[in-house]
């Protein structure tokens, strides 16, 4: 069979959630609910940030781009996981599998990049606060932008056109909700070890980089902080960057957390719902996180409801 028509004509199987039909009800509720909370979420601080004048500034607009791969990860993942959720399961094809795993992968890369990029916001804020306005410009912020959203293309294009061209002679199932890179490539049967180094490769740019830049950062705010001398000013600088940490350490926290289960067999069903945290969780959690901690956006918030309300 050539490569063609084994793409043309194959299909996995997504077991999902191995539980019975009552409890896969019963996660069907909160999740739906969460997608539509996590949907009118990201899209109220796009709405925002785009119509509220005071939100132009670098931090937002920022911000509004980690909300876009917010919107797309959860578009990506959650959909099809109620999908198999009522179904006790779904088949996928290997092209719309890939695709699956392609945006899955632009989507939790950019956010890392996005993560990275807004910490050099709150460096600069609080540690070159003379310095902020002339550096951290629109252009820059334009550029940052489109280095987060285009390294995230290039670097998952190189992983989906090596995984894109293993060959698949069954079993045709993944034991997951929904396409991800190791249990996808444990079901070829060519050596995979090649498309195995290059995604741990492709870690460092992804995570361990971004992961140690911010981790500087902070330690560098850190220590700013500690040399302000009044209390209040202390208070004010850390409340500007106290949400972006919170959602630092929820992000990478869930990451730590998924990777660092046991991947044998009686672990799978564990592994699948702290993946939730991961996929699901964070953002729905990015929002709100921003929101309730934000003065500025509560306030936009209000005056954008008053708006609507009046009108």
């Amino acid at each position: 069979m050539d490569k063609e028509n084994q793409t043309s004509g194959l299909s996995f199987l997504l077991l999902g959630f191995q539980n019975s039909r009552i409890i896969n009800e019963l996660l069907f509720v909160p999740l739906l609910w969460i997608n539509i909370l996590t949907l009118l979420g990201n899209f109220l601080i796009i709405i925002l940030v785009v119509t509220v004048p005071a939100l132009r500034s670098p931090m937002y607009v920022l911000l509004s781009q980690l909300s876009v791969s917010d919107v797309l990860l959860s578009t990506t993942i959650t959909p099809n996981t109620l999908w198999l959720l009522l179904n006790g399961g779904g088949t996928i094809s290997l092209t719309g599998c890939i695709t699956q795993f392609y945006i899955y992968g632009v989507s939790a890369g950019s956010e890392c990049f996005f993560l990275t990029v807004m910490s050099y916001d709150r460096y600069l804020a609080i540690c070159s606060p003379l310095h902020y306005v002339s550096i951290m410009d629109f252009r820059l912020c334009l550029y940052m932008s489109l280095c987060s959203w285009g390294l995230s293309f290039i670097l998952n294009l190189v992983m989906i056109l090596l995984t894109f061209n293993l060959q698949f002679c069954g079993p045709f199932v993944i034991d997951h909700y929904f396409c991800d890179f190791a249990p996808l490539i444990k079901l070829s049967c060519t050596d995979y070890k090649t498309v195995e180094l290059t995604d741990i490769i492709l870690l460092i740019p992804f995570i361990l980089f971004p992961f140690c830049f911010i981790i500087y950062t902070y330690i560098s705010i850190g220590l700013a902080i500690l040399r302000i001398s009044s209390t209040e000013g202390r208070h004010k600088a850390f409340s500007t960057c106290s949400s972006h940490l919170i959602v630092v350490c929820m992000y990478y926290g869930t990451m730590i957390i998924v990777y660092m289960v046991p991947s044998k067999q009686h672990n799978l069903n564990t592994k699948k719902m702290l993946s939730l945290l991961y996929t699901v969780g964070t953002p729905f959690s990015n929002p709100i996180v921003y929101s309730l901690r934000n003065n500025e956006i509560k306030f936009a918030l209000w005056k954008f409801s008053k708006q609507i309300f009046l009108h």
